[in-house]
């Protein structure tokens, strides 16, 4: 890791205030993976925003409104977030996402063809839609009218920008994983 573990007992003013945002955050909607040590200081992504409040706290301010009242389906998100960490090849990213996927329901089997790069063949239509419009996202370029008209008959207009915007998190999450080489904490599994 790049950055120093930060000791949230030495954390004081706008720091302290976004490490307890982000504690009280993770252990509401961020389960089934290492994100808060033993010493209950923040590990992965939440570490390197403690460490820059200037931009982890509007970055952690994205996350919370986009876990606000969801409009797409818990294995859709799932599958936009494990496509992005794959095309960034963020080890935490996919530490965390894999075990998250497989509580909200996606298939091993669906896990490991994302994971590997490749589109699982047994999707269903909104599943589909979902990793082609990602995969197109992370890659870069315009996203095809057609497939654009068919997020929008799928999830809706607010569930597509849900969706964009949910890319795009993950596309900084990933970078700011990748950027300051955030572990997999030593109780998790590769």
């Amino acid at each position: 890791m790049r950055l120093p573990q930060i000791d949230h007992t030495t954390l004081a003013g706008d720091q302290l205030a976004l490490y307890e945002d982000m504690k009280s955050g993770i252990e509401t909607s961020f389960k089934g993976f290492t994100a808060i040590d033993g010493n209950d200081d923040l590990v992965g992504p939440w570490n390197p925003w403690l460490s820059f409040p200037q931009f982890g706290g509007p970055v952690w301010n994205l996350v919370k409104a986009l876990a606000q009242d969801p409009k797409l389906p818990k294995p859709v998100r799932e599958i936009a977030i494990l496509v992005t960490g794959t095309y960034f090849r963020s080890d935490y990213e996919l530490y965390a996402h894999i075990h998250v996927a497989e509580d909200r329901g996606l298939p091993d089997d669906t896990i490991r063809t994302i994971v590997s790069g490749n589109r699982p063949v047994a999707l269903s239509r909104e599943e589909g839609i979902a990793y082609d419009f990602a995969a197109i996202l992370v890659q870069g370029g315009a996203i095809p009218p057609i497939l654009y008209q068919g997020m929008v008959e799928t999830f809706g207009q607010d569930g597509t920008a849900e969706f964009i915007y949910l890319v795009g998190l993950y596309c900084m999450v990933s970078t700011t994983l990748n950027g300051f080489n955030v572990p997999v904490p030593s109780d998790g599994d590769q």
